[in-house]
């Protein structure tokens, strides 16, 4: 009782395969919502090797093994040269904790600046920052901006320089109260694609220059990959098309494809200045069969060539969805990154009203048309589109086929 499911009438699902889903009747869907099975529900490769390194070792970190150095070889490696060391977790929860463990401990500080709507896991610490009010928050040690954006922007009628200019006088401001009343300023944690706001185009130069601020500031930056990561966008790393270098990068659901795994990631200062500090041990984490899998995922992206196929397909499913906007006024706009892909539902003749309620009609319509997603976004009113990697062309053209049907039968 009290665990939240999706759709009015929610779907018992016994089996995966590729981008589909079956449900107990046997009736396939199109899965148009999991970035956990980033390679595919049940992806061969990646079983195999489960199933292998399990029937042959799993133990915890205790002990020596090369495989978990190997993997995080491998993650390091797919950063910048500033990101050399990885700590391994069981969740993105987890790895957020240590992230802000990480910045507060480096820093010798407590602030952390967020957003205003957004979501980084469920722990007590990591759940401060959900959904935690306007920006205008002057209290405790987690306070909120307000998140970059053009639809709806926080001064109307602006430039995009000076809206740009907008939101960051909001995080300087933050940063100063954390000064002003003693807690210090350490660091500051966004998704990077601002996945759960809704995905909103930013104003440009927006994250480049915060990153800036928050540097000057003696803070440190930290990228939440946990959606935005593993080539959602068509790159591998959310902050790649954001335009930003993280100082502390934190990765989740996709890394196992279902198996629970984890990472944060940063300098060898900062993790072995962590380690230091806290002597951090995770019983789940940093196993043999963690490594076997987290490396059987990054084979599978890197031999399937899936990051071009995320922005193959993702560019033409994103330019069709702004098609249908210019024909139906209930879709105020259409934003995203590769595939993850937001399509907000407004109320026709409303300037821009937000329209959960037609979001959620289009989400029920879509699942039983086959096509599974749901509803997001500040508001609760845009489509969230988010395929498995293996996403392709054909399960697109269909998606838009159900799509243009469900919004000539709402519209009537």
């Amino acid at each position: 009782a009290g665990a939240p499911l999706f759709y009015d009438k929610p779907l018992h699902i016994v089996r995966g395969e590729g981008t589909y889903l079956f449900d107990d009747t046997g009736r396939r869907y199109v899965d148009m919502y999991n970035n956990v099975p980033c390679v595919g529900h049940a992806n061969p490769h990646v079983v195999e090797a489960m199933a292998r390194q399990q029937a042959t070792l799993n133990v915890h970190s205790r002990y020596l093994h090369e495989g978990i150095v190997v993997l995080a070889e491998r993650i390091a490696a797919l950063h910048g040269p500033a990101i050399e060391s990885v700590v391994f977790s069981c969740s993105g929860t987890e790895a957020n904790e240590v992230a802000l463990r990480m910045a507060r401990g480096a820093s010798g500080k407590q602030g952390i600046i967020c957003t205003n709507h957004t979501y980084h896991g469920n722990s007590e610490a990591v759940g401060k920052m959900t959904r935690i009010g306007d920006g205008r928050n002057t209290g405790g040690d987690v306070r909120a901006i307000p998140f970059p954006e053009k639809f709806r922007p926080l001064v109307p009628g602006a430039s995009e320089a000076d809206l740009c200019e907008a939101y960051l006088e909001r995080l300087r401001n933050t940063i100063r109260s954390f000064e002003d009343d003693g807690t210090g300023f350490a660091g500051l944690i966004v998704c990077s694609i601002f996945a759960n706001e809704g995905l909103p185009d930013v104003p440009r130069g927006f994250m480049t220059r915060a990153a800036e601020i928050v540097r000057a500031a003696g803070g440190y930056v930290i990228a939440d990959e946990v959606q935005a990561g593993y080539c959602r966008t068509g790159r591998w790393w959310g902050y790649e098309d954001s335009g930003f270098t993280p100082d502390i990068v934190v990765t989740g659901k996709p890394m196992g494809n279902g198996l629970p795994l984890a990472a944060t990631a940063a300098s060898k200062a900062l993790v072995d200045g962590f380690r230091s500090r806290t002597r951090y041990f995770n019983t789940f984490a940093s196993s043999p069969l963690q490594a076997a899998v987290g490396m059987a995922v990054i084979d599978v992206i890197e031999r399937d060539h899936l990051q071009d196929n995320v922005a193959r397909v993702g560019a033409v499913l994103k330019a069709a969805l702004v098609e249908r906007k210019k024909t139906c006024a209930a879709i105020g706009d259409v934003r995203g990154h590769g595939l993850f892909i937001g399509v907000e539902m407004v109320k026709a003749g409303g300037a821009l009203e937000p329209d959960s309620d037609r979001a959620i009609e289009v989400v029920n319509k879509l699942k039983d048309r086959g096509f599974l997603t749901s509803n997001a976004g500040a508001f609760r009113n845009v489509v969230k589109i988010r395929p498995p990697l293996v996403f392709g062309q054909r399960e697109a053209d269909e998606f838009l086929t159900a799509f243009d049907t469900t919004i000539a039968e709402i519209d009537g």
